[in-house]
């Protein structure tokens, strides 16, 4: 008799309470997971940022030893990619990328001439895409 309580004990399965207990657990640790996962995610995209900012700056430099100066405002970083009208010593494309987009498909900003004398200002907006903010939201400069 002992052994056939013990066996039906056994075969009964979770309690609605165990159930909810688990599922409690695995969501605390989703979110946990989760979370770190996203912030890392969004630091690798300010990375890829950094470097493809680093690439469009050294094809500017590059637009500057053949054309004698940078571009434009107007012309923007488009004239890297394509001769933004007559320049005959236009040698491009100076980048391969023909969007010209961060990781958080907002367009990088350039502007000539830079803040405190600098030749230009390359900008990611972050995240937001808004100026300023702060963590995923900061805006990354070159120039």
């Amino acid at each position: 008799m002992k052994n056939y309580q013990s066996k039906q004990r056994a075969q009964r399965g979770f309690t609605l309470m165990e159930l909810l207990a688990v599922i409690v657990i695995i969501g605390v640790l989703a979110a946990t997971i989760g979370s770190r996962f996203l912030g890392q995610t969004e630091g690798a995209k300010a990375g890829v940022a950094k470097a493809e900012m680093s690439q469009m700056v050294q094809a500017l430099d590059l637009f500057k030893l053949e054309i004698g100066r940078y571009p434009s405002s107007q012309e923007g970083l488009e004239s890297l990619i394509k001769n933004p009208g007559s320049l005959p010593n236009w040698n491009g494309p100076y980048l391969r990328k023909d969007n010209i987009k961060d990781p958080w498909t907002n367009d990088y900003k350039y502007t000539t001439p830079g803040p405190s004398n600098t030749p230009f200002e390359l900008k990611s907006l972050g995240a937001d895409g808004k100026e300023g903010g702060e963590g995923s939201n900061a805006d990354i400069t070159k120039g």
